[in-house]
């Protein structure tokens, strides 16, 4: 069986994570510079099967595409090029952020580390896939 890989895609770093071979747990994987993105998506995907990846669709409340949306554009286009046999998957990602730093409280994490912008991608990547899943 393969895995599923989210990405909650940002100008400075994309938060990532991933299921288990059954696709049946979402969990946080880390979170890298956008600038480092693409060649830790080669290796991941080289030493682990994956088999669709699934991008947070950023939209303004009322459904309206946000400005980065064509900057994940051009990322669909070079994931399409370099994985042709990894199905990519797009969800709405509204409110990911505001969930992820609400889940962050509630799991008791101190105020310091919930100031940890690379932390708040990471669970948000993390209810991209949980959303998709389900």
């Amino acid at each position: 069986m393969a895995q599923a890989l989210a990405l909650d895609f940002g100008i400075k770093r994309t938060g990532i994570a991933v299921t288990d071979d059954m696709k049946m747990i979402a969990s946080g994987l880390k979170t890298v510079e956008t600038k480092e993105l693409m060649p830790f998506l080669k290796d991941y995907i080289h030493k682990n099967k994956v088999d669709v990846i699934v991008i947070g669709e950023p939209k303004h409340i009322d459904g309206n595409p946000m400005a980065l949306e064509k900057n994940i554009g051009f990322l669909v286009e070079d994931l399409n090029k370099i994985f042709p046999s990894i199905k990519i998957e797009r969800i709405d990602e509204r409110f990911t952020s505001k969930m992820a730093f609400q889940t962050m409280i509630d799991s008791g994490l101190s105020q310091k580390k919930r100031r940890n912008k690379a932390l708040i991608d990471e669970v948000s990547a993390t209810i991209i896939l949980q959303n998709y899943l389900y």
